[in-house]
């Protein structure tokens, strides 16, 4: 479906594509997730698209939000949330489940639903569990409403950092060494799940990286110099997600690359390079989003470098079937060798994140990268492809 190809009817001139920017979310970034719809609203050409800003609050209530981006940014260190944007503590959006019907309504308690219009595409600026994870896109899929970003099995694999590694290792991609710890084997017996992980470092050697297998914008992750910090640190993954990643560390330089899908197919933007931080231990959510650590963009590579990132990116990208957008993040080894470390189907998209900084090097503003992605939702059909 292209913006040309909306229904009209006869008698009225053709009215602009609906886009509804969802954000907020159940997962722990809920507020880096308002942060970016703030941005998308921002950057969204109102001449060509109307807009309707949805906000999912932490207990998944989906809430009319004030179309409002000023109020969306980080203030005094401090995220913003949808409960602090929503019209009513109340009401209800409701997004029909029928490929027939693509109304969405608007409800409060002991009012008449109010009928919001058609929804044309669906820009879902979540980022973790219950809404980057496959499970949104699931809803979206039944509903029949087209949306941006990738489908329900590459957003699931592309959430689940030990399923995104093995199919990375199936298809020849070189991933550092880690161990899992399922939610059952640490209920069931923490001392021997302990001993692997202690094994594991036997092997690899300290320091450990302990994280959350489903979350991203490096919350929960804890950086472990020996024994002694082991269990609080999987305890702290484990606040976000039952199910623990555990890696060693790779020693290199921290790479990422941006892929974004054209008429043509997927091609990757000029990397970038994250530096090591003096006030950090690591790329943590505190460097990302509150103290703002500069990367390099473009990356200080060489011309055979800057290729070779940029077609494993996009190797990474078909791997796991990507639609839409991803940020792939790589180490660059003392031997010259790319590792890739995970993608983000739907990465940081605030206007200092990443992503948005590599696509502006390469030459796509970003009100451009916003409307590339909605152009490309509306010409993807939901279903099977």
């Amino acid at each position: 479906m292209s913006t040309e190809n909306l229904p009209q009817s006869p008698d009225q001139p053709p009215r602009k594509p609906r886009v509804a920017v969802v954000c907020g979310g159940r997962s722990s970034e809920h507020g880096i997730s308002v942060v970016t719809a703030g941005a998308v609203l921002r950057a969204i050409d109102r001449s060509k698209y109307e807009v309707l800003p949805i906000g999912i609050t932490r207990d998944g209530r989906w809430a009319l939000t004030a179309d409002d981006p000023e109020r969306m940014a980080i203030t005094d260190r401090r995220t913003p949330s949808v409960e602090e944007l929503a019209e009513s503590s109340e009401g209800g959006v409701v997004l029909p489940v029928d490929p027939a019907n693509r109304e969405v309504v608007y409800a409060e308690p002991g009012s008449v639903p109010k009928a919001l219009g058609e929804v044309d595409v669906v820009f879902p600026v979540l980022h973790g569990p219950y809404g980057e994870d496959g499970t949104l896109q699931g809803l979206l899929e039944l509903s029949g409403v087209p949306y941006v970003g990738s489908g329900v099995l590459s957003s699931a694999v592309g959430q689940d950092k030990e399923y995104m590694k093995r199919v990375f290792t199936s298809f020849g991609l070189k991933v550092g060494p880690y161990v899992v710890i399922r939610p059952r084997e640490w209920t069931r017996d923490q001392a021997a799940a302990r001993k692997k992980i202690v094994d594991f470092a036997g092997e690899h050697g300290w320091p450990l990286f302990v994280k959350p297998s489903r979350a991203g914008s490096s919350i929960g992750i804890t950086k472990v110099d020996d024994l002694s910090g082991l269990d609080e640190a999987i305890e702290e993954a484990r606040l976000h997600d039952p199910k623990v990643l555990v890696e060693a560390a790779v020693r290199g330089r921290e790479i990422e690359c941006g892929v974004l899908e054209f008429e043509d197919g997927p091609r990757a933007s000029v990397p970038a390079e994250i530096p090591a931080s003096e006030s950090h231990a690591y790329y943590d959510f505190e460097a990302k989003y509150i103290d703002s650590t500069p990367g390099v963009v473009p990356a200080p590579l060489t011309e055979e470098e800057t290729a070779e990132v940029q077609r494993l990116a996009v190797e990474a990208f078909e791997a796991v079937s990507c639609e839409g957008l991803v940020r792939a993040d790589f180490f660059l080894t003392e031997e010259g060798e790319f590792v890739i470390n995970e993608i983000n189907t739907m990465p940081g998209f605030t206007p200092i994140s990443m992503y948005p900084q590599m696509w502006q090097a390469s030459g796509i503003t970003y009100p451009e990268l916003v409307d590339r992605l909605i152009q490309a939702a509306l010409r993807r059909s939901t279903g099977l492809r």
